[in-house]
């Protein structure tokens, strides 16, 4: 005989907290860590690009270099477009994780918020 588990109430309230801590308490921990994360290399990838413009400004200054304008503002695009790439895939990603995605996505945006 084929039988089919039958649910029990705990499984199908969801306020219980088995429920919420698999679909809503976990998801959302891990989109916080991954927005916390984020923001922090967000952070140290513009303090290194800083500090590399700052030294080619210098070199241009002792004419060790030249740069013109517009190939500092190219490579400026390229450097945005791939960090909105990189955030969107990450979004992507987190909506994966529960069925709706909402809590993992609203985590990521607290976290990217605190960091």
């Amino acid at each position: 005989m084929n039988q089919t588990p039958i649910q029990t109430s705990s499984e199908m309230d969801i306020f219980s907290s088995d429920f919420l801590l698999g679909n809503v308490g976990a998801p959302f921990i891990i989109g916080v860590a991954v927005g916390y994360f984020a923001k922090k290399m967000l952070r140290v990838a513009l303090f290194i690009g800083g500090a590399a413009i700052v030294l080619m400004f210098v070199g241009e200054y002792y004419n060790i270099v030249n740069i013109s304008d517009i190939q500092l503002q190219s490579a400026a695009e390229v450097v945005a477009k791939g960090a909105k790439d990189s955030g969107g895939f990450l979004v992507d990603r987190l909506t994966q994780v529960t069925s709706k995605g909402v809590s993992a996505v609203g985590g990521f945006f607290v976290g990217f918020r605190f960091g």
